[in-house]
């Protein structure tokens, strides 16, 4: 029942319905030819009544003429033996034999008037009715001064009502009896039979159309099928927000198809042009664009987490693979990008070896946009390992085929292991599109920006695969719950041009602490805390004993030439003032 109705009456979409072109031009067709069916059997009934008003004309001259003569012996008749009411009685009797027929009509009349409007005689089918006076009048009226100043006619067809009903008649006028003999018949009663057959053909009409424009439907709906094919096409395309291709492989060879054929290869086009699109802008910036048909220069403040990842050494990796570097760095970002996607980040931005995503941009996300930036770091991480020993793998294949490696290729293997180092700040920044209306590119400022890089410079300094700001610890912390990391506190630092302090964090996979990392854990807990509060000397004693390669700037910072006696410095405050940005 369902499909029926979608077939007759469209469905809804957004609250409008949508009418299939079928109905339309089915009911169009169908109330034309209604129309023009209905329309020519009236013009044929007028024809045909017009032609029975003269054949009538005929019947009534032909009735005239034997009552006017029957009227004209009557009067012989009347002035030889006299009896008046006597030939009156025989007129009337002959008048009512005429009517006595079956194919006479229930309301034929004959009758004759007088010039002062006085009836000779009337006979009507079925009883004798006296017209009202006003009637009798209008027949006198109408027979006597037909034209102003003209001569009364003699003979002639009347239209008049008598008793209430309309009359058509001819009248001629008898010198004897000096009065108009008027035969005539009620146009009702002669249209009757006409009017029956136009409603019994009407009712045809409507039959057969109804039935033709049910077997229509069917047909032209099944030979239009593939305008549904293609209309169900977009509505779905519309509703999904989706390019996609409609299935016409069974369709014929006709302009329906080549549309639908058109219609696809346009969305192909469009898609492509969508996909080569998304991939040159982010993802957010494509999906605003395909909603708002319009990218305009606009932007706000949010509150994001931002991501910075530099390869290590990349330097040098350009100057022995020289271009062949682009390789490289399409096997790695083909993955880390993905990886990025997966944790719902967006790729800002790809200089070189350096690449900059932002987290929390898309409000829909139930996750904590700072817990997926440290999971896409570590995946980025695992990325870049698992390209080390995939190079290893195969470095050991080719010694153990050749026995060893070239000088040259001992370099070039050791420039295709990737390292990198991740950087993670957060907060407010703008975020949005800049440029011009000819040129414009998507972008993110603020100071937290800076700091995720300055943060990935630090992993080199600090030795540990990603670093972090306090930023992200808390928003980890107080806005999760059961979160995956521990946050291992490394430094406290001021970054050269700057007065405020900044706390960095080491954040580590539970997955990834065992015993052993667990205990160089507390060691070097110890001796940071020895560390900020001045006592270094304390702080060596536990440093020297954690095995965390971080520990050894720390070892390195305190046995500088600059301190004396491995002091801290004067005005010591737990922070390490860096000499560059």
């Amino acid at each position: 029942m369902g499909k029926i109705k979608e077939m007759l009456f469209g469905r809804k979409i957004d609250g409008t319905r949508i009418v299939p072109i079928v109905i339309k031009i089915v009911m169009l067709f169908s109330v034309l030819l209604l129309v023009s069916n209905v329309f020519s059997n009236y013009i044929n009934l007028v024809i045909n009544q017009g032609q029975q008003m003269r054949l009538l004309k005929m019947l009534l001259v032909k009735d005239l003429r034997e009552i006017y003569t029957f009227a004209g012996n009557q009067y012989t008749i009347y002035s030889i033996q006299g009896g008046y009411d006597e030939s009156i009685k025989a007129i009337e009797a002959k008048g009512l034999s005429d009517f006595s027929g079956d194919d006479s009509f229930d309301n034929s009349l004959c009758l004759a008037i007088k010039p002062d409007g006085s009836l000779l005689f009337h006979v009507y089918k079925y009883e004798h009715i006296v017209a009202p006076h006003e009637d009798l009048a209008g027949i006198t009226a109408e027979i006597l001064t037909p034209v102003k100043g003209a001569e009364p006619k003699l003979e002639g067809t009347i239209n008049f009502w008598f008793a209430g009903k309309n009359y058509f008649g001819v009248y001629k006028y008898n010198t004897n009896w000096d009065a108009w003999f008027l035969r005539a018949e009620e146009l009702s009663d002669f249209n009757s039979a006409s009017w029956t057959i136009f409603m019994i053909i009407t009712a045809i009409i409507v039959l057969i159309t109804a039935g033709t424009l049910i077997l229509g439907i069917f047909l032209i709906n099944h030979i239009l099928r593939y305008i549904r094919v293609i209309t169900k096409g977009v509505m779905h395309m519309q509703q999904r927000q989706q390019l996609d291709l409609m299935d016409l492989d069974k369709a014929p060879n006709d302009e329906i198809t080549y549309m639908g054929l058109s219609m696809n290869a346009l969305s192909f086009t469009i898609d492509n042009l969508l996909s080569i699109f998304r991939k040159f802008v982010t993802q957010d910036v494509a999906d605003k664009a395909y909603r708002e048909k319009e990218i305009r220069l606009e932007g706000e403040s949010q509150d994001l987490t931002i991501l910075f990842s530099d390869i290590r050494g990349f330097t040098r990796m350009t100057e022995v693979l020289g271009t062949d570097i682009i390789t490289l760095l399409n096997l790695h970002y083909d993955k880390a990008i993905s990886h990025i996607h997966d944790c719902n980040g967006i790729v800002n931005s790809i200089i070189g070896d350096a690449l900059l995503a932002i987290f929390g941009a898309f409000a829909e996300v139930p996750v904590n946009k700072s817990v997926s930036s440290i999971r896409a770091a570590y995946a980025l991480q695992d990325v870049a390992s698992a390209m080390r020993v995939e190079m290893m793998k195969r470095r050991d294949e080719l010694v153990k085929k050749r026995g060893a490696l070239t000088a040259a290729e001992e370099e070039i293997y050791r420039a295709v292991l990737i390292d990198i180092g991740v950087g993670i700040d957060g907060g407010e920044v703008f975020y949005g599109n800049i440029g011009s209306t000819e040129r414009m590119t998507n972008t993110v400022i603020g100071d937290n920006v800076n700091a995720a890089s300055r943060l990935e410079g630090l992993t080199r300094i600090y030795r540990v695969p990603v670093i972090c700001s306090r930023y992200v610890k808390d928003d980890v912390e107080k806005n999760t719950e059961n979160f995956e990391f521990d946050f291992l506190h490394l430094d406290r630092i001021a970054v050269k041009g700057k007065k405020k302090h900044t706390d960095i964090y080491w954040p580590m996979l539970h997955a990834t602490v065992d015993k052993a990392l667990q205990k160089d854990i507390l060691l070097f807990a110890q001796a940071r805390d020895s560390y900020f509060k001045g006592d270094w000397k304390e702080a060596g004693k536990y440093f020297t004993k954690c095995k965390l390669p971080v520990t050894e700037v720390f070892i390195t910072r305190m046995k500088s030439a600059q301190i004396k006696s491995g002091a801290c410095p004067k005005d010591w405050d737990g922070t390490w003032k860096l000499e560059s940005k």
